[in-house]
């Protein structure tokens, strides 16, 4: 009896034994392939994020969660309360205020890129085979602020786009060399090849967007649409609505396209000579060829690869690209006109009906301070929070709630001096809906 009774405690031992093995294999066997899968060191640049435990595992590494005691959820949903809170704070801790980077430090911590792309958190994983498939086109014209350029790059970044820099001849040679090092960090992120001194209202503003356009073209990543940038704008959108919104436009460009008021013709009747500033000469220019119709818009477009060939290529876009050369900022005509001139790519017809405003344009959100107001009285949209300059709002965190209903891919103008919680609780939104694709 005693002896049986031994037998069967040390068959009991020796099944324990089988089956804690066999528990401790399996969990190794788990662990080790889900420790591979969720590696951020070892994932391809195109690879998927394989089920919701690394998908996790990614995001509490690379979330941007805002500083401080702010709760951007609150902020973004329109509680006024938490964006009161939110200033009154800052405002009596000023010793917590943000310091903005330098260009030295940047030039520092890009010597190994590698770790500076894990510090910085960019993404280096695409989450569809939908946006890979998509690629897109970026020129950023850039001229200070080395802290806005790496996060709006990181803001915009996915492995499979393409970015051209421009960074303005006039800047800091350390903002040159800072802006480079970022860059060679990545494989699909360049500085153009040819820079302009780019001053206030003249042409060297749109041949800045044209040395990266042409560069663009030039390079080997098959994109289907352009958008341009400029260090003070930052998205409204995630990459994958990007790619909807533009797929939405079925080989259509998005811009703002109006037929101007009278009292703008002068700008583009007289010849301009550009010094430190564009000054207007008693020299009437030749009208535009074939007498083309004057249409004003925005420096901000979303055009197709066909569009952008097209302005190397047709015969008379480089004739009214030379033509507008020599005229009071050239941005807000070019880009507009060409939009409505028959047989560009992704072109609207010249007809009123088609006029499009910059609220209905995709390109860029703008709150122009001659439109701030009350809105139940006819105002387009309510005051800036932030500050306004040259007319334009300057975004602050109270702007967030209503920037977030509109459609537009972009929002222009963010500086961090002037409020930095509405970028910080935007890149933790945006990063947010990157991986998760809902509101927080």
């Amino acid at each position: 009896m005693l002896r049986h009774l031994q037998r069967k405690i040390r068959q009991l031992n020796m099944n324990c034994f089988l089956i804690t093995g066999c528990i401790f294999f399996l969990l190794t066997i788990v662990l080790k392939y889900v420790s591979l899968d969720c590696n951020m060191d070892d994932v391809n640049e195109s690879g998927d994020i394989r089920g919701e435990y690394c998908r996790n595992h990614y995001y509490q590494a690379l979330n941007l969660s805002a500083s401080g005691r702010k709760n951007c959820s609150k902020i973004i949903l329109g509680d006024w309360n938490e964006v009161r809170n939110t200033l009154g704070v800052d405002n009596l801790i000023v010793k917590n205020k943000k310091v903005i980077a330098t260009d030295t430090e940047y030039l520092e911590v890009t010597k190994d890129c590698k770790e500076f792309k894990k510090l910085k958190k960019y993404v280096m994983i695409s989450l569809s085979e939908e946006e890979r498939n998509y690629p897109i086109a970026y020129s950023m014209v850039v001229h200070d602020n080395i802290e806005m350029f790496k996060r709006l790059l990181r803001s915009i970044y996915t492995s499979q786009n393409i970015y051209c820099v421009h960074v303005d001849m006039k800047s800091q040679n350390t903002f040159h060399k800072a802006v480079r090092a970022i860059a060679a960090c990545f494989h699909n992120v360049f500085v153009a090849s040819k820079l302009e001194s780019v001053v206030y209202a003249s042409w060297f503003r749109v041949q800045a967007d044209l040395n990266c356009m042409e560069n663009l073209l030039k390079s080997n990543v098959g994109w289907k649409y352009l958008i341009n940038t400029c260090g003070a704008d930052f998205p409204l959108k995630t990459n994958a609505e990007i790619v909807n919104a533009l797929q939405s436009l079925t080989g259509k460009n998005s811009m703002e396209s109006e037929i101007p008021p009278p009292y703008k013709k002068r700008r583009w009747q007289y010849h301009h000579e550009i010094k430190d500033y564009v000054v207007q000469t008693d020299i009437k220019k030749k009208p535009p060829p074939l007498n083309i119709s004057i249409f004003s818009g925005s420096a901000y477009i979303v055009v197709t690869r066909g569009f952008v060939k097209s302005l190397f290529e047709k015969s008379i876009a480089k004739e009214l690209i030379d033509w507008a050369k020599d005229i009071y900022s050239p941005d807000e005509y070019l880009w507009a006109t060409l939009q409505r001139l028959p047989g560009m790519p992704g072109s609207l017809p010249t007809h009123i009906k088609y006029d499009t405003s910059d609220i209905n344009a995709l390109a860029r959100l703008v709150k122009w301070q001659s439109l701030e107001g009350d809105t139940e009285h006819g105002a387009l949209y309510t005051a800036c929070t932030g500050k306004n300059r040259r007319q334009v709002c300057v975004y602050g965190t109270g702007d967030l709630h209503w920037m977030l209903q509109q459609h537009h891919l972009f929002a222009n103008k963010f500086d961090p001096i002037v409020d930095d919680h509405a970028i910080q609780c935007l890149e933790e939104y945006l990063r947010y809906k990157y991986f998760y694709g809902n509101i927080m």
